[in-house]
């Protein structure tokens, strides 16, 4: 039984991006159904279907709807396509290979809640998919299928604007991003309000993700029942996973919501490069805490990798195999998280580099045992102590490290030295993989 294709579908064919193509392929007749309908009724559909965002949190989309104040306008929706979380590469592929899919769902979901404005929120360095992006948009207003009449035949008059940012991490948190698009620096908001209530200009706002948004079409076409059914409880239909590291095959794959996290690395990527062994898995991007090997044969639904002890997150799966120096990937990932921190929190500003020098010196060799204890200390004291989430993501890998690996952070510390010398792969070759990787349609 071949399995259903909802994200990815077009992703292979000639000219994919183009409005032509779409229609040919049904685009747009989601939207034509949907102005058909009551708002109220879209939204239950998308209540129905079970689909929970697709950036990291998992908050369940048609919840989320409803918390928009009834009787304040405007509104606005805001679509999260910075994507800069390490080790995840998949609304890239959204934008670039199908964005009529994107335009579609934003319309629908605008004319679902009334909302007359949408941003689309791009990362800076994605200039080929925020092209490809505008021409659609361009396209798509030129069709008369937005602008001020939906698809020529009703009144309600749409604007989307392509908005890129200018690189930073921390304006992938949701009231970093709106702070961004008032023109100020992105610095995360205190919390209550939340962006439903007061957003985009103190406005009631709505914040999704490119993957999630691209959805809401297939839904009303065919139905959130339907949707639901292709995947588990409280979660439904299909999931991008970006798979990188040490497998034969990295690269994006659409599967069901649960698929097997185990069988997803060593059938559908191929396997760990050289038959090697794996050694540890991250399955939701580089803030989720890391998996050994003997616990990785689990669904990637977002409540049992929970379970586990990790985050489905972006959907970033990092492979690393027997090869790799665990030591040295949390020195990458400590570094990267130093460098995004916004510097608005003590805890995050100060502990975010306090852990990355730690880890460098564990690595290089220059630290004691000592310093071992003083790593997990720190990361216990930046933990939920911080205005938005980085300091969470910087805190959790450090503790998953040492809770699965401390013995080689000991190691490092007793012995003074690498015991994979040059060859323990870290970060750099997983993410040369993920840069590298094929698409998988």
């Amino acid at each position: 039984m071949s399995e259903t294709l909802i994200l990815s579908k077009r992703w292979g064919k000639p000219n994919s991006a183009a409005l032509e193509t779409y229609r040919q392929d049904g685009g747009y007749a989601a939207l034509d159904k949907a102005l058909g309908m009551e708002p109220g009724a879209i939204v239950d559909e998308v209540k129905k279907s079970n689909l929970r965002g697709r950036g990291g949190a998992g908050f369940a989309t048609g919840l989320k709807w409803t918390f928009l104040p009834k009787d304040v306008r405007p509104r606005y929706l805001t679509v999260n396509g910075d994507e800069s979380e390490p080790g995840t590469f998949k609304d890239r592929y959204i934008l670039e290979h199908d964005p009529h899919m994107l335009v579609e769902g934003i319309a629908i979901t605008c004319y679902a809640l009334d909302i007359h404005r949408a941003f689309v929120y791009i990362r800076g360095e994605f200039a080929k998919q925020a092209r490809s992006l505008e021409k659609a948009i361009a396209d798509a207003r030129a069709a008369g299928i937005i602008g001020p009449r939906l698809l020529g035949k009703k009144d309600f008059d749409l604007e989307i604007v392509v908005h890129r940012g200018a690189g930073a991490y921390i304006c992938g948190e949701e009231s970093a991003l709106l702070e961004s698009l008032e023109g100020k620096k992105g610095y995360p908001r205190l919390k209550p309000p939340f962006p439903a209530v007061s957003g985009l200009w103190a406005k009631p706002t709505i914040i999704n993700n490119v993957e999630t948004i691209a959805n809401i079409p297939w839904i009303i076409a065919n139905g959130g029942e339907a949707f639901a059914a292709l995947g588990v409880g409280k979660s439904g239909g299909t999931r991008l996973f970006g798979v990188s590291g040490h497998v034969n095959r990295p690269g994006v794959y659409e599967k069901p919501v649960a698929y097997n996290l185990k069988k997803l690395i060593m059938e559908d990527a191929g396997g760990v490069v050289g038959g090697r062994k794996i050694k540890a898995v991250i399955p939701g991007g580089s803030s989720s805490p890391v998996l050994t090997a003997d616990e990785i044969d689990i669904s990637l639904e977002f409540d049992a990798v929970k379970a586990a002890g990790s985050m489905s997150g972006s959907g970033g799966v990092m492979v690393f195999d027997e090869s790799t120096c665990m030591v040295r990937v949390l020195s990458r990932i400590s570094k990267f998280y130093a460098e995004e921190s916004c510097g608005q929190c003590t805890p995050c500003r100060e502990g975010t580099s306090w852990m990355e020098g730690i880890v460098h010196k564990i690595e290089s060799g220059h630290a004691t045992v000592a310093d071992v204890a003083k790593l997990e200390q720190i990361s216990g004291n930046i933990l939920g102590m911080t205005i938005c989430a980085l300091g969470d993501a910087a805190a959790m890998p450090v503790q998953s490290f040492l809770k699965k690996f401390k013995h080689e952070f000991l190691q490092h510390a007793e012995e003074h030295r690498c015991p994979y010398g040059d060859h323990g792969w870290g970060l750099e070759q997983s993410s040369r993989a993920a840069r590298v990787g094929a698409i998988t349609y």
